[in-house]
Formats: structure tokens, C-alpha cells, sequence
């Protein structure tokens, strides 16, 4: 008789806390207390965008300049150097006719570093506010303002609205409306490329001495 191997069972996380993905698909998706977010269920987790929100993308110096200067905004998340702000599903697509009617060129978000995610892509899950620090991987995508369980994340993006209107997606008037807050991202995209540019060539300039 030929002996079976049992397979291995996986060791119960401290604190009886279930593995990672499940924990962070159920606290996204349609789990108890959840966002209701689409994900891809895969491993990383990754948010499908177009459906409850696009997404801003900016270098992250740009962004933490804009947060200064914006104020409120909806959900913001940081990781691999970018800077993400949730806005109004639809966004996306009007990215490049925002920059072209602000002067900054139809292609200007190629050279600002300023893009958009929108129906069709999909965005790095940041860790949960809730997770432990310990077992968050080095460089993870993390929550600088994160989402709140059973609000509506609607009411908090910023979105294209009629003149006059309060700015955020329901109307509550926290966060910028789309067009202020994509004028302020480029602004900041723009200096800090200037930064940099001069940056470069003062290090690049040769020490004088008398």
C-alpha cells in the first residue's frame, strides 16, 4: 500500500486573524462592514477602477505638495513613488480635454507624470488602515486618507459639476471639483519637474574656486 503525504496546513496567523487576501477581499469587497469595491481576487490585490471611482496619479513630492495645497479631498493613497486620488467614476476620460482647456496641452499628462486610471484598469489595493504594521511588506501601497466603511465614497470624489454647484460628487462640498483639482495637480507636477531640472544642473555645474 503506497503511504500518502498529508499536505502541510497552514499555521493560524497570531491573534486567530485569517490570511491576508481573504481579510483584505471581504474588508474591499461585499464582506461584512466592506466597500463594496470591485476587486480582481487576485494576489496582490488590485482595485477595479471605472465602476465606483477613477483614479489621479501623480509623482507622489508633486502630491504631497498638492494635499497641502488642495485641503480636503476623498480617498489618497501612496506607493511606488505615486500618489493616488480617488475621483468621480468618468474621470478618466476627461483627463486630456482638462489639461488641453487649461492650457497645459492635450499631452500635457505625459509630461507632467499626471495620468488617470479609468474604466478597463486597475490600481494597487493599499493595505487596510486596520492591518498591523508588521505585516505590511516593505514599499506597499498605503492609505494617506483612507476610505470609511458604510459611507458612500461617491460623495466624497471630486467630479466634474455645473457652475455654481458645490463641488464633490453628492454634493457635499468637501472636496475640490474635478477641473480646481486637476489645474492644482499639474501646477504641482510642473514645479517639481522645474525643482528637479534645476537640481540636476547645479550638481552638474563644476566647483569654483578662487
Amino acid at each position: 500500500m503506497t503511504a500518502t503525504v498529508p499536505l502541510p496546513r497552514r499555521a493560524p496567523l497570531p491573534g486567530g486573524r485569517v490570511p491576508r487576501a481573504s481579510a483584505w477581499a471581504r474588508w474591499y469587497g461585499d464582506g461584512p462592514g466592506g466597500l463594496g469595491w470591485p476587486t480582481d481576487g487576485g494576489s496582490p490585490l488590485a482595485l477595479l477602477t471605472g465602476a465606483r471611482f477613477d483614479v489621479l496619479e501623480l509623482p507622489a513630492g508633486a502630491g504631497a505638495a498638492l494635499l497641502r495645497r488642495i485641503g480636503p479631498t476623498g480617498p489618497v493613497a501612496l506607493g511606488d513613488g505615486r500618489m493616488r486620488l480617488l475621483v468621480a467614476a468618468g474621470s478618466a476620460d476627461e483627463l486630456p480635454g482638462l489639461l488641453e482647456w487649461l492650457e497645459w496641452g492635450a499631452t500635457g499628462s505625459l509630461a507632467l507624470g499626471l495620468t488617470a486610471l479609468g474604466a478597463g484598469d486597475r490600481t494597487p489595493a493599499p493595505v487596510p488602515p486596520w492591518w498591523p504594521a508588521e505585516g505590511v511588506a516593505q514599499g506597499a501601497a498605503v492609505w494617506l486618507r483612507p476610505p470609511e466603511p458604510g459611507r458612500e465614497v461617491e460623495a466624497t470624489l471630486p467630479a466634474l459639476v455645473p457652475f455654481g454647484r458645490a463641488a464633490g460628487n453628492g454634493g457635499s462640498g468637501d472636496a475640490p471639483d474635478l477641473v480646481r483639482l486637476v489645474d492644482a495637480a499639474a501646477t504641482e507636477c510642473h514645479r517639481a519637474r522645474l525643482l528637479h531640472r534645476i537640481t540636476l544642473r547645479t550638481n552638474a555645474q563644476p566647483l569654483a574656486f578662487s
